[in-house]
């Protein structure tokens, strides 16, 4: 990261991994305490693999107007709001898609191989379908949508979590990384902090791999290589075009972008995916700093993204 003595702490959550590094290594216990609490939350409010979750409750009950806790609330509206933003590129009705697609279980529980599975191409409803009252907290789903929050829930979790850490350690600089959703909150390490940019967010820390330096947001990066599964040999992915309900084909098979949160990067990253040769203005008009990674390896940084050469700061 810097010449600034870090505390770290490795973990699994939310189907990936977990990392939370702060820039006071004493308190590095009671960052670890938030940010587990955070993470539990979010894991019992917004996850589909889970019978007991509220999402999957909600997902259950269409036709009614559901009361849903403060927490879901707020990642549900912030899905809609991506939606809105990417104009429906990323949409959160895509939760029958996936799950037909063979991501019906935690990652981890996927059958890498299989047999072949018939896929349609069919719109998927559409998030102006999901109707959210804010002032009262309910939703209302029509009968046949599924809402899934992968897009956003975890990258989320990340900021609250880096923001909760943050508090407890009383201001001091709290990364929290949830399967490469990067957010930071607190003062930043002298040199700010070091990411390094890839296709699999598990790949080890090495020196000749390109890095970004950011001292407040978040990063997040979306890619069709890692969570891949097979089904009488067709390759398929978790990034689902809301146009055709299908594994997105793109030109990018890596996205990654700086935003003022992990949310909103996150936002952007997948929806460039989805966007395929559409991103790159997309990401340019709402000045979104972005690499893009085609089928080929070949990089594109826009919109303020540093050279390789600069390894530079971005911020937002």
């Amino acid at each position: 990261m810097s010449s600034t003595v870090l505390g770290i702490a490795d973990d699994r959550a939310l189907g990936g991994s977990l990392r939370v590094i702060v820039t006071r290594p004493g308190s590095l216990r009671a960052a670890k305490a938030a940010v587990d609490a955070v993470v539990a939350a979010m894991d019992q409010a917004a996850s589909r693999f889970r019978e007991d979750s509220e999402l999957s409750r909600l997902n259950a009950s269409p036709e009614r107007d559901v009361t849903v806790s403060p927490l879901l609330a707020q990642a549900i509206a912030a899905a809609l709001r991506g939606a809105e933003l990417s104009g429906g590129a990323l949409d959160p009705t895509i939760g029958s898609a996936i799950r037909l697609a063979g991501y019906d279980a935690d990652f981890a529980l996927v059958p890498v191989d299989g047999d072949r599975i018939h896929l349609v191409a069919e719109q998927i409803p559409g998030w102006r379908v999901v109707h959210l009252e804010a002032s009262s907290r309910t939703v209302r789903l029509p009968r046949g949508v599924e809402i899934d929050l992968g897009a956003t829930a975890k990258a989320l979790a990340s900021d609250l979590a880096a923001a909760a850490a943050s508090r407890a350690l009383d201001g001091a600089g709290v990364l929290v990384s949830l399967g490469g959703d990067i957010a930071v909150a607190g003062e930043a390490p002298l040199q700010g902090w070091s990411i390094q940019t890839s296709d699999d967010s598990a790949a080890p820390i090495e020196d000749s791999e390109e890095a970004i330096s950011i001292t407040s947001g978040g990063i997040a990066t979306s890619s069709t290589t890692v969570r891949r599964w097979t089904r009488g040999g067709v390759v398929l992915h978790h990034i689902i075009d809301p146009a055709t309900g299908l594994p997105a084909e793109s030109c990018w098979r890596t996205v990654s972008v700086v935003a003022a949160t992990c949310v909103d990067a996150n936002i952007a990253s997948t929806a460039a995916i989805v966007m395929s040769r559409n991103a790159i203005s997309w990401l340019e008009t709402n000045r979104l700093p972005a690499r893009l990674v085609d089928l080929t390896g070949n990089v594109q940084r826009v919109a303020g993204w540093p050279e390789r050469s600069g390894f530079g700061p971005v911020s937002q």
